[in-house]
């Protein structure tokens, strides 16, 4: 055996003890306390509800009495996991704080409200004398998370280690239709609070267990309503929980990133406020419990390999635990993969901390259901041999017996060796601020000449919510840049030794932002701003979530990875805020705004919704400083409301005496509407949410509501018809199927939560065939109405985009990627502000053909692929028929993959299908070549979309159909192309106009 070999498998070994070793710590008896009485009646409940003894564990088949603090039943009226109970979010709120006057181990803290201004809360649960003296040990915990403040001293940390306790935090709900959690985190708040068991005991007295019972509480007031609905309605189909947030549903799991959401950062706010080490987030889809922190391959690139290996300890110790008390479906592993840092759980990962995520059993409320398991949920694997049963009676007692033993046994480990997860929290925070010297990168740099200040203030508004630190350069800094080297091909020599990088001297001027990598938080920041790569032969064959999210990419601003660690030593000084709002430089009553595709300039717009504004259709300059296409001129405005405008937008502006002599037009408020369907309202939300934080006001509006109004021009001049989210033709237009009872969305006295947003008797009608027509008419009559993925098909599918066409897949494999694209007009409107290549997201490869007839001509391949028949000579020979005179079929010049196949005169001749020259679609933004399209995720077979239309304007009569194959306006994390569609809505009637490159526009 080799040294290296040995090396290795003593290191195994070593882990393998280790691991044992802390094991054993625990490895105790979960005995209650003899001489605490038990709540015989409570007791007996917790049996029936359970269906099978099994289902249960030691730890949660009883409960201990109290003369003082009550139980859950106070308020619910029986046991939590009761038959036919689920609490609104203020009912348990209400428990808590009967805990809370009850005992003193218990202490609730409200932690911000949702869009809805719902309250949300956390509730801390140790012994007396550890709450009464929390922040003494907060501050301690808070020279942990931050090694700066003790000089990054080792003793003096092992000292506060000695000295503190860890907090570990657990979340439930975030997802509405997963019900659960809530009666059984108050279960476990009684348990840890009453309970004297010499285990809970323990946990009581060596750790401070925070509770936030319910994160999505909008979704979990409107899911308790849906609930009722279905009790009043035995026999009958129940309406879809359509909306859980004001905005998203599931994707509210996804917002850990970009934080827009208000539970995200009411969430990440107490983590880092208690200085937490784990957040831990209760979830319900798999039978029976999935302990799925502990995922397959791969795990996100930029974590600490000692979380990854707490994971294995923490989860590998339930699975043993859980198993010995004979509780039949505990696993981990499975097949979620831990890549994407967009999960709740996700912002302890990236901040030091440990994520953890149960699934468990759940009916989607607390009606006991007798459920059939499919060979998958069922089966027997190496990380599952002790699997669930084939077909069981689940009830919501099960569900929280299961959470509940869960969480106790991983709250005694934790307790058990909190010195040892204490001190690796050090070490965590330790190595992220040693990460410039020990893996880099030492910063990231943005340039003070970034042409968007608009954009670039957004992304340093996420990093802060992140808690991350930024500096400010007070002079310029050169350094060196690795230069990325050309691919020249897919092959490589295994005899070739690495090269060294070549780099170039680059420098960044003074006022530059620094995001300096020796810092507490640098793993957040770096995962952000950082690529990603996805291999296309990665053993998980099929990503989880999304695999590229580079945002500097996505907000189109330029972000500078510097790995010379001299850039630390610049002179530069902390930003805490960044600068309000400037007022105009210059002088005069005319004010002009430089459009470099900021998403500010349509909030402005609105603001001044009174003033003269005209759009530049030209560069031009003005006492020497240049405004591009589509700048802005602002006339017969109130002086105070442009400087207050400017302030609410941050955009700089000039006065002058006078408007520039320069073509230009103007441009209104368009009235918009955003319609969406009834089958999901989940990513057209992210649409609804960019706009409400934007101040661009619309219109709400259902298929429903167009499918019965025939005049939509009167009231609007764009409507927007975001994605629904992989929705066939079909399903649109027929909604769900009409048999069987309504399903209504609307406020009662039975469901006072619903129809805030939108409502409807019944929510099966789609679109309909009269809804069709009344958008045709629409656009007919000179409406814009922009699509997105499934609606952009859809568009096509239903004649509203003549001469356009989805490019079929094949074997390409787009997942959650960022791609390149190229501009194709450069003039449109849409593009006004865009000087730079624009990297847009793409969900599953989506692209478009043109053509100049309706229902489309074949799409050319690209060059080097091209099929011939069989025949004579070889691939790029022509085939000569025999016995006559050799004639070409067609010498026309092949078009690109993203222009439509010129038409001769025998084609145009009596045929009706050919688009009138001022009809036919315009390509606006195509897909980069295959070369240089893959900026960030999973990309295979790339080839079969590169070249490809990303963005197209189709014309019908006056108006214009836009329709993107990408999504951009998608999780706050494409911020980069929301301009495109601002840029149409301000521009909706100049789309029409033939660019000076001859390519056709919408009117």
């Amino acid at each position: 055996m080799s040294f290296s070999a040995f090396s290795r498998g003593a290191i195994t070994l070593c882990a393998v003890i280790f691991c044992l070793q802390a094991t054993a710590q625990m490895d105790q008896t979960y005995a209650r306390d003899a001489k605490q009485a038990i709540d015989q009646d409570y007791t007996q409940r917790i049996a029936k509800y359970t269906t099978l003894p099994e289902l249960n564990s030691p730890l949660t088949d009883y409960l201990p009495a109290s003369p003082t603090v009550p139980t859950p039943e106070k308020v619910l009226g029986d046991v939590s996991g009761a038959p036919d109970i689920l609490p609104y979010a203020e009912d348990v709120y209400r428990y808590f704080r009967m805990l809370e006057s009850a005992s003193p181990r218990v202490k609730v803290l409200t932690i911000g409200h949702s869009e809805e201004g719902r309250e949300m809360i956390a509730v801390g649960v140790a012994d007396e004398s550890l709450l009464k003296n929390y922040k003494e040990n907060d501050a301690r915990l808070a020279k942990l998370a931050d090694p700066r403040i003790i000089n990054m001293n080792d003793a003096t940390a092992a000292d506060l280690v000695r000295q503190s306790v860890p907090v570990y935090y657990i979340t439930g709900t975030i997802h509405s239709p997963e019900t659960g959690a809530p009666t059984a985190l108050m279960e476990l708040a009684y348990r840890l609070a009453v309970d004297d068991a010499p285990y809970i005991q323990y946990i009581r007295s060596h750790m401070i267990t925070l509770i936030t019972p319910v994160v999505e509480v909008d979704g979990r007031d409107r899911m308790v309503d849906i609930y009722k609905w279905h009790k009043a309605h035995p026999n009958e189909n129940y309406p879809r929980l359509v909306y859980w947030g004001h905005y998203v549903a599931h994707d509210n799991n996804r917002d850990a990133m970009t934080l827009t959401l208000n539970l995200s950062r009411n969430v990440l706010d107490t983590y880092i406020g208690w200085h937490a080490q784990v957040l831990h987030d209760l979830h319900e889809s798999v039978p029976f419990l999935y302990d799925n922190t502990v995922g397959d391959e791969p795990y996100n690139a930029w974590l600490d390999p000692i979380l990854t290996n707490e994971w294995q300890m923490i989860g590998w110790n339930n699975v043993q635990e859980m198993t010995k008390f004979g509780m039949p479906g505990v696993f981990t592993h499975g097949n979620f993969d831990t890549w994407s840092p967009g999960y709740l759980m996700f912002l302890a990962a990236m901040h030091n901390g440990i994520s953890r995520l149960y699934e468990t059993f759940g009916n989607g409320g607390a009606d006991t259901v007798e459920r059939i398991l499919t060979p998958d949920e069922y089966s027997r694997t190496w990380y599952r041999q002790n699997p669930p049963y084939p077909k069981v009676k689940w009830s919501q007692r099960d569900n929280n017996n299961y959470e509940q033993t869960a969480i106790l046994v991983s709250l005694s480990y934790f307790a058990q060796n909190a010195q040892t997860f204490l001190n690796n929290f050090y070490l965590k925070s330790k190595r992220s601020i040693l990460k410039p010297s020990d893996s880099g990168p030492a910063a990231y740099v943005l340039p003070a000449n970034e042409e968007s200040k608009d954009r670039r203030r957004m992304l340093l508004d996420i990093l802060r919510a992140q808690h991350v630190e930024i500096s400010e350069t007070t002079e310029a800094v050169t350094v060196s840049i690795p230069v990325k080297p050309k691919r020249e091909s897919r092959e490589e020599d295994s005899t070739t030794k690495p090269q060294q990088p070549k780099t170039e001297q680059r420098t960044f001027p003074a006022d530059s932002y620094v995001i300096r990598m020796d810092q507490p938080y640098s793993r957040i920041a770096d995962a952000l701003l950082d690529r990603q790569y996805w291999a296309p032969n990665d053993p998980q064959k099929t990503p989880y979530d999304d695999t590229g999210w580079s945002l500097p990419s996505l907000f189109n601003v330029e972000a500078v990875r510097v790995t010379e660690s001299a850039i630390l030593k610049s002179r530069m000084q902390p930003v805490k805020d960044q600068a309000s709002g400037d007022s105009p430089s210059g002088s005069g009553s005319v004010y002009l705004i430089a459009n470099h595709a900021d998403p500010g300039i349509i909030t402005l717009r609105y603001l001044l919704k009174n003033a003269t504004v005209s759009v530049t259709d030209a560069a031009t300059t003005v006492d020497g400083q240049q405004f591009p296409t589509g700048s802005l001129i602002i006339q017969n405005a109130n002086a105070d409301d442009v400087k207050s405008a400017l302030e609410k937008t941050k955009l700089a502006a000039t006065a002058v005496n006078a408007a520039p002599s320069v073509a230009k037009h103007n441009v209104g408020a368009p009235r918009i509407a955003m319609m969406h369907t009834w089958l999901s309202t989940q990513t057209e939300g992210w649409w609804r949410q960019a706009f409400d934080k934007l101040g661009v006001p619309f219109d709400y509006i259902s298929t429903q509501s167009v499918s019965n109004d025939d005049n939509l021009g009167s009231k609007y001049d764009v409507i927007i018809f975001a994605s629904v989210g992989g929705a066939r033709t079909a399903q649109i237009i027929q909604g769900l199927p009409m048999w069987g009872n309504a399903l209504p969305w609307k406020k009662t006295e039975l469901t006072p939560n619903l129809g805030r947003i939108d409502s409807t008797d019944d929510m099966r009608p789609g679109l309909g065939y009269s809804g069709v027509e009344h958008l045709q008419h629409f656009v007919a009559q000179g409406g814009l109405l922009i699509t997105s993925g499934d609606t952009a098909q859809f568009a096509i599918e239903i004649g509203l985009a003549p001469g356009v066409s989805v490019v079929t897949h094949g074997d390409l494999k787009v997942v959650g990627t960022l791609l390149a694209t190229v501009t194709v007009d450069p003039k449109s409107p849409v593009l006004y502000g865009y000087t730079k290549p624009l990297t847009v997201y793409s969900e599953d490869g989506l692209s478009m053909n043109v053509s100049n007839t309706v229902g489309g001509t074949r799409a050319p391949r690209l060059a080097g692929s091209e099929e011939r028949t069989t025949g004579r000579g070889g691939p790029d020979d022509p085939d000569i028929p025999q016995g006559r005179p050799y004639m070409a079929a067609d010498d026309r010049p092949r078009p690109k993959p993203w222009e439509p196949m010129p038409l001769n005169e025998e084609q145009t001749r009596n045929n009706p299908n050919v688009i009138p020259a001022e009809l036919r679609p315009q390509v606006l933004l195509r897909y980069a070549d295959k070369e240089s399209l893959l900026v960030a995720g999973l990309l295979d077979h790339g080839d079969l979309m590169a070249q490809h239309a990303a963005i197209v304007a189709a014309h019908l009569g006056k108006g214009t159909v836009l329709l993107f194959a990408n999504n951009p306006v998608y999780r706050g994390e494409t911020i980069g192309s929301y301009p495109l569609v601002f840029n149409a809505i301000l521009n909706f009637n100049q789309l029409g106009q033939r660019s000076a490159s001859g390519n056709q526009a919408a009117k």
